[in-house]
């Protein structure tokens, strides 16, 4: 079953996929997961020396999987790198837009130039990797593509506006293509990953912040077991955490109470 309780680990066994933001967190995790159940994987992240690493890992499993030095945010060099993919292994069956970055953008800064790198990143990365593979699935009429999204898409926090605001246009648009080739054999995804410790999960954290509760903490391979059992399936949205759902609701229900305790963390 890919919705509901999982007993037996799906296999990707002679698909082919690939994983953006490989090298560490998340990304390297899931690359490494479907490998281990058959994907040839290529990762591609900006890190050469950790990349290295991980395509050893990744051979042990599968022998064709590699890796490739790339920067989402170069959405040219990011689309001949998914074409050369897709030539020399004559498809792409999936595509995880996990790339990211995260930077605080307090007001006090006005529009600063991470803005702009955030953005060009976290949504024209997706979009790129998103419209690029998807002519080839909707092709075959198979394929399945997971866009990485936040929490912070469904409660912005103080000083990450521009973060805040790329991952609810992450959400958007997946919806959109989700619906739009939902009859056409490929699955477009959203994942809400919750909140993982990973380099980029503890950046809040090392500038003061607080760790989120419990509830909304999860491991990377508690994530990537998720995402690969359930991608694929009829459900759009993948939650690693059921939490963050209630924010809007307590938005709707009792907003004063809400915007109280949003506005006191930016204390």
């Amino acid at each position: 079953m890919r919705d509901g309780r999982q007993t037996t680990p799906i296999r990707y066994d002679g698909k082919v996929a690939v994983v953006t933001g490989a090298s560490s967190g998340i990304g390297r995790r899931l690359a490494l997961d479907l490998a281990d159940r058959g994907a040839t994987v290529v990762g591609l992240a900006r890190r050469k020396d950790l990349l290295a690493e991980l395509e050893a890992d990744l051979r042990s499993s599968t022998p064709d999987s590699t890796t490739r030095v790339c920067d989402v945010g170069d959405t040219k060099s990011f689309q001949d790198v998914l074409g050369e993919i897709e030539k020399n292994h004559a498809r792409i069956d999936v595509l995880i837009n996990n790339a990211g970055v995260e930077q605080l953008t307090p007001v006090e800064q006005g529009l600063s130039s991470a803005y702009r790198h955030i953005f060009d990143v976290n949504v024209f990365g997706v979009m790129t990797g998103t419209l690029a593979v998807l002519p080839g699935m909707l092709g075959r009429r198979s394929g399945i593509i997971v866009n990485v999204s936040s929490d912070s898409a469904r409660a912005p926090e103080p000083r990450h506006g521009a973060y805040a605001a790329s991952k609810a246009a992450v959400a958007a648009f997946t919806e959109a293509v989700a619906h739009e080739v939902a009859d056409r054999g490929v699955h477009v995804h959203v994942l809400y990953p919750a909140w993982v410790a990973t380099a980029m999960g503890m950046s809040g954290v090392d500038d003061g912040g607080s760790l989120p509760p419990k509830l909304v903490r999860r491991t990377d391979a508690q994530v990537s077991e998720l995402v690969l059992g359930r991608m694929g399936g009829r459900r759009m949205e993948i939650n690693a955490a059921v939490l963050p759902l209630l924010a809007p609701i307590g938005r709707t229900v009792a907003p004063v109470s809400y915007q109280r305790a949003m506005r006191q963390r930016a204390r």
